[in-house]
């Protein structure tokens, strides 16, 4: 089974992409974050020429995820159902056979001092309170998305100079460590251990891929009994290089099941 994730940065702007990806890269699961459009708007025909199914839900301008899947999917649910602020467009979930799927698009946070940043934190307080509800750690489950988060130092183009900004500050690094101790294994450092391997480059840094000047935001990670069965993972920067491209690339694991 090849389950893909991409921050698409509106849907739309980037289906010609993400069409020829699907076509080219087959993958069984892709989840799509950053929709950025209202389920009346979502291009779900074009999924269903390409001979895809798709699960979203999404809003105007912002936030949207969807899972585009070959076979029907079972049990999908959307959001964080704890009774908390509604995330329904930040999270999709469901089953493909015996898989389970958690595509989530994590709150960048904005600024360390913003109100946004302390939602960031419990919402992954709000997630592993979801996975703990719902899953246990030896069911075959991935979880994939745009985490906005780099966990390690070689995660990041500058380590030092980024250290304490979003999505490289150490209560995000150590929010995302705590949600990974219920019981996941990060599928891509299992297979890929060299540093600068990054899926987000910045649009305002010129050519930034070609420099390196990026960060590992996106993520697959699985429970062990399905990282056990994973048998490769890569970052595709192919799309990122393409004209009007998202600033994320996909990344993709591939499991013996």
């Amino acid at each position: 089974m090849k389950i893909a994730s991409f921050n698409a940065n509106s849907v739309r702007a980037r289906l010609p992409i993400i069409v020829d990806w699907l076509a080219a890269q087959q993958p069984d699961v892709l989840c799509i974050q950053e929709t950025k459009a209202q389920d009346k708007d979502f291009p779900a025909q074009a999924f269903a020429d390409a001979g895809y199914r798709v699960a979203f839900k999404g809003e105007k301008s912002y936030n949207g995820v969807a899972m585009v899947s070959k076979e029907e999917l079972a049990d999908v649910a959307f959001g964080i159902d704890d009774g908390g602020e509604p995330d329904e467009t930040r999270l999709v979930r469901a089953r493909l056979g015996d898989v389970a799927i958690v595509n989530t698009y994590v709150p960048q946070g904005t600024d360390v001092d913003s109100p946004r940043f302390a939602y960031k934190l419990e919402w992954f307080k709000r997630l592993k309170s979801l996975f703990t509800r719902h899953y246990k750690p030896t069911d075959l489950l991935v979880w994939v998305g745009d985490l906005n988060v780099a966990p390690e130092p070689m995660d990041v183009y500058d380590p030092e100079r980024l250290d304490g900004s979003v999505c490289y500050h150490p209560a995000e690094r150590a929010a995302l460590a705590d949600v990974k101790e219920w019981g996941l294994v990060d599928v891509f450092r299992k297979h890929c251990g060299e540093p600068k391997q990054f899926s987000f480059f910045d649009y305002r840094m010129p050519k930034a891929v070609d420099r390196g000047l990026g960060w590992r935001l996106d993520h697959v990670l699985a429970t062990e009994p399905l990282a056990a069965r994973s048998t490769a993972a890569y970052i595709d920067l192919a799309p990122r290089r393409l004209t009007k491209p998202s600033d994320h690339t996909p990344i993709v694991a591939e499991f013996d099941v």
